[in-house]
């Protein structure tokens, strides 16, 4: 039997493991790019945030967006960079919340959805995908992107009245980077991309950009979003939240780190609101499912109809 001073020092190494874990975080990175990119372009930021807050900081590349949101539904990973899109999930469905948002070298905090073929395509406009599309391989994004997915389906398909499923002569879905090559090397025919990784591309290896172009261009989307989990420890979210802020904010060292990742310039505080416009967005692309769906009755249709503007004028209070 246990006597009271075992008890005792059993309960304090219990305490100092907890201690000790409660300065360590999991930090998730989306799938944009292949998990060696992604390493060399994140792990400097996270070595300056373990310096900077004392936290072991250890990074987590999913091969996919999904990964990373389950990833944090599950407390694998506490905090982790996502696109508007994938944040949403986050937040709906992995116990997540906003804390900050990228801000690019020139000051912006937005970037645009592309569409991309090669620049030797016979395809130079919108128009040309549409009427050629059976003859078209084309790649689309993650399910779960913002740039490479939902807004591509909102703007580009559900606004034409065009289910993007059956247009085409094949459909892929991948991640930007891999987009991209495919298009370079002639396997896919247009494909969605967006101004960060063609920006990305230009500066390190122009004359691939070179070889592109890009035929439709989106509104502006609001930069990517840093989430964390709302029950991460008070004073790791503290320390979190001050290091973000403050960082490349004079250090020339520290604005080439974020220079390198995505022609990222700094941070500022943000929350939960930064992702309206993605609510209102993925509502009216259901909502032009609803409109265009011939197989609904009347009366289905407008009680979907009622119930989706319900929720697009909630988003506005």
């Amino acid at each position: 039997m246990l006597n009271h001073k075992t008890l005792v020092i059993a309960a304090a190494l219990l305490a100092g493991g907890a201690a000790l874990h409660a300065q360590e975080i999991n930090f998730g990175i989306i799938a944009t790019d292949t998990a060696s990119t992604q390493r060399e372009r994140w792990e400097p930021f996270f070595r300056d945030m373990e310096k900077k807050t004392g936290l072991t900081v250890k990074s987590f590349y999913a091969p996919d967006y999904a990964g990373v949101i389950e990833a944090m539904r599950f407390n694998k990973i506490q905090v982790a960079w996502f696109g508007n899109k994938s944040a949403m999930e986050a937040v709906d469905r992995a116990n997540g919340e906003v804390f900050a948002q990228v801000m690019y070298a020139d000051g912006t905090f937005g970037y645009k959805g592309l569409l991309i073929t090669h620049k030797e395509s016979p395809f130079k406009s919108l128009d040309d995908v549409f009427k050629n599309s059976k003859t078209i391989n084309f790649g689309i994004g993650d399910p779960n992107s913002t740039s490479g997915f939902l807004v591509p389906t909102f703007y580009v398909f559900a606004q034409n009245k065009v289910d993007y499923r059956s247009a085409f002569k094949t459909l892929r879905n991948a991640s930007h980077g891999a987009n991209i090559q495919a298009v370079l090397a002639r396997q896919l025919d247009v494909a969605t991309n967006n101004t960060e990784e063609i920006d990305k591309l230009k500066a390190s290896k122009p004359e691939l950009a070179s070889q592109l172009r890009v035929i439709w261009e989106s509104p502006l989307i609001a930069s990517d979003p840093f989430v964390w989990r709302k029950d991460l420890n008070p004073a790791v979210k503290a320390k979190l939240a001050s290091f973000v802020v403050n960082y490349a904010k004079t250090d020339d060292q520290e604005k080439a780190i974020l220079k390198n990742i995505y022609n990222y310039g700094g941070f500022r505080a943000s929350n939960n609101d930064q992702l309206i416009p993605t609510r209102q967005l993925e509502l009216y692309k259901e909502r032009s499912k609803v409109e265009n769906d011939a197989g609904l009755d009347a009366g289905a249709k407008t009680k979907a109809l009622t119930e989706i503007d319900a929720k697009l004028a909630a988003l506005k209070l």
